[in-house]
């Protein structure tokens, strides 16, 4: 199958097990907003936010792994069955070490919900496991019904928990909790995984190779952490936590949209990996890789034009505060996937040495920068600090990866895109629903322009399956 049609089917079928529930869990926004309080709703986003902190640490970026070397074993059963029952002891024991410090640590720990937050890492490590190894074995089915059941189970759960039996934040984190263990027991039957777990299958030598992958996966997760969450613990101690549920309204827009390239770069991953050593690997690369950037950054900038007719109906008023920093968070999310597109490179080529340098960097500017500004713009200095540090991020790995791989960017269109961005940022601050309009219709025919090659391929793709089927 042709390369970009085979990363075109991959992306097809992780987006119809992502898509619906996404958009569900974020058109019930207004729900969450009305039920819980600002200092409840930035509970949750804490709990999920250090669940993002522990996880990497404690699993050793593992689940990655698993993913990334079953790749190269999916016709050999040995294979599948040493990786895959190596990572699994590797993980139990990481679990049991981590329930026995985090006994320890709780006794000098007076946080209401801090019970949780074990659970839901607990729940999480299960599921990661599985969902990655469903992916490493290259079934894309599985790991998107698996995503898609995660997520139904969250939104059903918080309907449930949250109106008619009124349990506040105990009834989203249950719900979330439930969410990973039910998502975790469909894929280890469904891929019968339990064929290939045996602690006979160990193997010291196949978890050194995990480790030295995994391990600088490490930093890297942290400093991902602390680009893209240490913001709300800087906001939560200067501003308070009223300030943090603000905070994560301001990144719930971004977020949804980050979601769609995550989506993509699933199969991204996936097709890199196996395609790394061709020969036309550098043209395949460069043009996938322009091809997104124009996607994504006309899909930010139409989401910053569309956000003044949007907002108000989809957030409570009394988030209202959360409007200012939408754009500026959505700029850092645009740059945030230049990143993204950059970073599969390096996990195809297996030097996440260099991912972890180069994420240590962004950390440091994100940091510095917030705690320069917070004290005179307040809850822009998240935004601001976060754009930054993934702006600077994008263009070091750019350069660096020239090393290994040559890649072209589409110069022109990346400045055509940034003026329409502009323009379109002023419109928005401006308050006048005319100017709005126009910027809407501007970024519209602009981005039809950009991705016109990209859609009519979209079209005949989709007219050549439905010919097929008749």
């Amino acid at each position: 199958m042709d390369k970009n049609k085979e990363l075109a089917k991959n992306t097809a079928i992780i987006t119809v097990g992502k898509i619906c529930t996404q958009f569900m869990s974020f058109f019930l926004m207004p729900l969450y907003t009305a039920v819980l309080t600002t200092e409840e709703y930035g509970v949750v986003d804490l709990i999920v936010t250090y669940t993002s902190l522990f996880l990497p640490v404690l699993l050793f970026q593992v689940d990655h792994a698993v993913f990334r070397f079953l790749i190269d074993v999916r016709k050999d059963e040995s294979g599948k069955k040493r990786i895959i029952s190596t990572c699994m002891v590797f993980a139990a024991f990481q679990i049991v070490v981590s329930v026995v410090l985090f006994g320890i640590i709780q006794m000098f720990v007076t946080a209401d919900y801090k019970w949780f937050l074990l659970y839901n890492i607990l729940a999480s490590i299960f599921a990661n496991m599985m969902l990655q190894i469903s992916r490493g074995f290259g079934d894309n089915v599985t790991y998107a019904f698996g995503s898609f059941l995660s997520a139904a189970v969250q939104i059903l759960g918080n309907l449930i928990f949250l109106v008619p039996l009124h349990m506040g934040v105990y009834g989203m984190l249950y719900a979330t909790i439930l969410s990973h263990i039910i998502t975790a027991i469909f894929v280890f039957f469904k891929e019968r995984v339990y064929r290939y777990v045996s602690p006979k299958k160990f193997s010291k030598s196949t978890l050194k190779e995990v480790l030295q992958y995994s391990v600088p996966l490490i930093p890297n997760a942290l400093c991902w952490w602390v680009l893209n969450a240490s913001d709300r613990t800087i906001v939560m101690a200067f501003l308070g936590t009223a300030a943090n549920g603000l905070l994560s309204i301001g990144h719930k827009f971004s977020s949804v949209y980050i979601t769609f390239y995550n989506i993509f770069n699933l199969s991204w991953t996936e097709s890199a990996a196996l395609h790394m050593n061709d020969s036309d690997r550098d043209t395949f690369f460069s043009g996938v890789i322009s091809n997104m950037i124009k996607l994504f950054m006309s899909a930010g900038i139409g989401i910053v034009a569309c956000l003044p007719f949007v907002f108000p109906l989809m957030v409570n008023e009394k988030f209202s505060d959360a409007y200012g920093i939408l754009p500026i968070f959505l700029l850092g999310s645009m740059l945030n996937i230049v990143v993204g597109l950059l970073s599969v490179v390096y996990v195809a080529l297996k030097k996440t040495k260099e991912i972890a340098k180069t994420s240590i960097y962004s950390a440091i500017i994100n940091i510095v920068i917030h705690l320069a500004l917070i004290k005179f713009i307040g809850l822009y200095a998240a935004a601001v600090s976060t754009s930054v540090a993934f702006g600077a991020m994008a263009v070091y790995r750019y350069f660096d990866l020239k090393k290994y791989i040559k890649l072209t960017f589409p110069k022109k269109w990346i400045l055509i895109l940034a003026g329409v961005f502009c323009v379109t940022c002023a419109c928005y601050y401006s308050g006048n629903m005319w100017l709005q309009a126009a910027a809407l219709v501007l970024v519209a025919v602009v981005a039809f322009i950009a991705n016109k090659g990209l859609i009519t391929d979209g079209f005949e793709m989709i007219k050549n399956k439905l010919v097929k089927k008749k």
